[in-house]
């Protein structure tokens, strides 16, 4: 009878301290945290110039260059019209087929040579990593001269494939490295269990290491989605008409008679809305991707 009887009253006395111990809580997370405000300025500073492009697009060329701004207007679809007729179609096509292509090329090398790199090294790995990434260290400028006469000799001017062998080997030596540090988060004693229960290296690869690194893979193809479909100079230099690309597209709304900004910003918004998008679906596995091994 007298166990019965405290009972009560230990269960009387905890949750009151349960109440408090939350409502404490719920204080601190309502505490002025300045860094926050200085967090959400910095974001409002980054995002304020893609909000206005988006919003220009949707003017009439007279209210783009009115001064003072116009935050209110009657919105219209003209400029997104004007940009289609011009024959935005093809370089949007020309800049998808090279970034699709040139990053599949780029993991299919890429990841091999990574896997190579960290859980089965070769001889002298050093030498190896600092020879891809010294290819990134030579000004593309530099070397636009003798690329323009190897492609014109081989007769790929103005060809969708010259720019993707040159995408290709613009973003193998990133892939290469991001991918390296994904591998060595991988303990290596799982290859050596697949081994002793009879699994192949391919089979160990394909069921064990590829479905723990693919965030990884996730985020390096983005990062190459996003080089590849921005890359101006090449495309420049080595394109005209047939395998125009998307920035170089967007160039030509610059004349002699002026910037026309509202459809040039219909333009723009074109141009970055499939990075947006594929960045918005591979959001989870990107963030898994850049910040793996981060926690141990």
């Amino acid at each position: 009878m007298s166990t019965t009887a405290t009972q009560p009253q230990a269960s009387d006395t905890t949750a009151p301290t349960g109440r408090v111990m939350r409502t404490a809580r719920k204080r601190k997370n309502r505490k002025f945290n300045p860094w926050g405000v200085v967090a959400w300025i910095a974001a409002i500073g980054f995002f304020f110039p893609v909000f206005w492009m988006v919003l220009t697009a949707f003017k009439q060329e007279a209210d783009a260059y009115s001064d003072p701004p116009k935050f209110f207007f009657t919105p219209t679809l003209d400029q997104f019209r004007a940009v289609f007729e011009t024959g935005v179609g093809t370089a949007l096509l020309n800049s998808a087929f090279a970034t699709i292509v040139s990053t599949v090329l780029v993991l299919l090398l890429g990841v091999p040579a990574a896997f190579a790199l960290s859980l089965r090294p070769v001889k002298k790995t050093k030498d190896v990593l600092f020879f891809f990434i010294s290819t990134k260290m030579l000004p593309i400028v530099a070397a636009i001269i003798p690329l323009y006469v190897i492609v014109a000799n081989v007769g790929l001017l103005d060809n969708i494939w010259a720019l993707i062998i040159l995408y290709t080997a613009m973003n193998l030596p990133i892939a290469v490295w991001m991918m390296r540090s994904f591998f060595l988060e991988v303990p290596g004693e799982l290859l050596e269990a697949a081994s002793m229960d009879g699994a192949s290296l391919w089979t160990a690869v394909r069921e064990l290491i590829l479905p723990l690194v693919s965030p990884g893979i996730a985020a390096t193809a983005l990062i190459c989605v996003i080089f590849s479909w921005n890359e101006f100079f090449f495309a420049v230099n080595l394109t005209a008409v047939q395998a125009q690309t998307i920035p170089v597209f967007l160039v030509g709304f610059i004349t002699g008679e002026g910037l026309y900004w509202a459809r040039l910003s219909a333009a723009a918004t074109m141009a970055a809305l499939p990075v947006v998008l594929a960045g918005w679906l591979a959001q989870n596995k990107l963030v898994r991707g850049l910040s793996f091994g981060a926690i141990k």
